[in-house]
């Protein structure tokens, strides 16, 4: 029996980052996961934080040249309703950024990640699947498809919602649903995007274009799923025209390319997200909407946490009760980005004209008063940052007023 110090379970963009922060920590590390599939046509938005993270492990200089900066994030109001919210616009330099964060294509993510575990002489790679799973209070024990079995001192579950692991370690989940369907697609357009990200909120959700390199951009176009059902069945030409007109022109002619997709909407959150010697991390601990490009981002927090706690002193033994360190450490800044994201995505649907007016009125003060605007875009980019950096500011204002 092979035997390892972590066992990452799952190859997506989070168990492969996982993997790499975790060997690069000094720690032995068993990747069991086939490989990503090489077509993935998505695209990721990883803010600053996930960037300087990345940096860390010296994948950033890899990932450039395929990113797109987002400097800006323009919010509009494309309801018909009595009360509409103002635009408000975000821009990073107004929180001393030259960008809140960049969009990759996932191909490009999955292809340096996989020279990059590849690299790494602490990373152990089985491509078989798991194929049961044994927890004690001691060890993990792994059984492999092909019959090979590991052991590992500390699992990492990042094998999905259907997580083998939190359904081995006994870890029970909270499901839900979205009257919705988000259409993800990308599309070129004859007019510079200027690194800005525009979302319309419309009376079915969010419609978010994304800049990518060159005059390109991603989509996610959140609907009513028969709506939504019925556009997947229109030349991509006629659905350009409808994502134009839905754009307001703004980026001019829209060609909708291939491989448009179609994912209903819905949201979990396993009841723990760590204990004794597992922890879970990604869409194995939470799911919801791409709204608000939370996604990814969230379960990179999940990482360095996990990092924080399993190679502060890696010269000595796993704790036994690390996950349950995970689970206090996660649990604050999980439960809040997902109720936030479940508010905003259900506020978008409702008619209850209270509701409308509080989101009108709370984006109007968003963007009629700027130290309020930047201390929520500093926490969207970073949990406590923007509340971290109001000492700072307020010197800052002080020694000009003396000036």
């Amino acid at each position: 029996m092979k035997t390892f110090e972590i066992a990452v379970i799952g190859g997506g963009l989070a168990g492969m980052i996982a993997a790499i922060a975790l060997a690069g920590g000094g720690r032995s590390v068993a990747l069991v996961a086939p490989v990503a599939a090489k077509e993935d046509r998505r695209t990721t938005a990883l803010m600053d934080q996930s960037i300087r993270f990345l940096d860390r492990l010296t994948l950033w200089d890899r990932l450039r040249p395929a990113a797109a900066p987002l400097t800006s994030m323009r919010i509009i109001d494309g309801t018909d309703r009595l009360l509409r919210a103002p635009t408000t616009t975000f821009r990073a330099a107004e929180v001393g950024l030259d960008a809140f964060g960049y969009n990759f294509p996932n191909k490009a993510l999955i292809d340096i990640l996989e020279q990059a575990t590849a690299g790494e002489g602490n990373i152990s790679r089985f491509t078989d699947m798991a194929e049961s799973i044994e927890i004690s209070a001691e060890k993990v024990s792994i059984t492999l498809a092909g019959g090979e079995t590991l052991a590992a001192d500390f699992a990492v579950g990042a094998d999905g919602r259907g997580s083998k692991l939190r359904e081995t370690s006994g870890i029970g989940v909270r499901n839900w649903s979205y009257p919705q369907s988000a259409m993800v697609l990308n599309f070129a357009h004859s007019l510079p995007h200027q690194n800005i990200s525009s979302e319309f909120h419309t009376k079915h959700g969010p419609f978010t274009q994304v800049p990518l390199s060159g005059s390109r951009s991603s989509l996610v176009w959140v609907q009513n799923p028969a709506e939504a059902a019925a556009r997947m069945e229109l030349p991509l030409a006629e659905l350009g025209r409808l994502v134009e007109a839905q754009m307001q022109s703004m980026l001019g002619k829209v060609d909708v390319e291939e491989g448009v997709q179609l994912w209903p909407l819905s949201g979990m959150m396993a009841h723990r997200f760590g204990k004794g010697r597992i922890a879970l991390i990604g869409e194995a601990a939470h799911v919801f909407p791409p709204i608000g490009a939370q996604g990814l981002n969230l379960s990179l927090r999940d990482i360095m946490a996990l990092v924080d706690i399993l190679c502060d002193r890696a010269e000595l033994p796993l704790p036994a009760d690390a996950g349950d360190s995970f689970d206090r450490k996660r649990r604050a800044d999980i439960m809040t980005r997902t109720a936030s994201v479940d508010l905003l995505n259900r506020s978008l649907l409702s008619d209850f004209l209270p509701v409308q007016m509080l989101r009108a009125a709370g984006l109007h003060i968003l963007s009629a008063i700027p130290p309020l605007r930047n201390l929520v875009m500093r926490e969207g980019i970073e949990p406590g940052r923007g509340f971290r950096d109001i000492p700072d500011s307020l010197r800052e204002k002080l020694k000009r007023k003396k000036a």
